[in-house]
């Protein structure tokens, strides 16, 4: 298969080639040539496609980085918010622990001045 050009002679000679090639041999030649640029064509763009994903990619890795960041900041200010809340429950529950040891002794001394007013009486 030739490309538009035909060679006519049945053996080319080049300078400084102490040896003849046969146009078949030529031809044979001039077709595995071809065939090893398409096939650097080929690899060429495979390698551009492979890039272009490998971008995509980085890109993605990127952007998913940039979440994780984001979760593990919600995650701990959820860790936080859990804290002061549970600190805000102690508060209250040692609040309310006042509350009930102060209304008792309230209590005790209300019945204590019963006491006296009934004795009074």
């Amino acid at each position: 298969m030739s490309s538009g050009r035909e060679i006519h002679a049945e053996r080319v000679y080049t300078p400084g080639m102490s040896s003849v090639v046969s146009v078949d041999e030529f031809q044979a030649l001039e077709q595995r040539v071809l065939r090893a640029v398409e096939i650097v064509k080929q690899e060429r763009e495979a390698r551009a496609a492979a890039e272009a994903q490998v971008s995509a990619l980085r890109e993605q890795l990127a952007a998913l980085h940039s979440e994780v960041e984001a979760a593990q900041g919600l995650a701990q200010a959820a860790e936080n918010a859990k804290e002061l809340a549970l600190s805000e429950r102690e508060a209250a529950e040692n609040q309310a622990s006042a509350l009930n040891h102060e209304r008792e002794v309230v209590r005790q001394r209300v019945e204590r001045l019963l006491q006296q007013m009934d004795e009074l009486l």
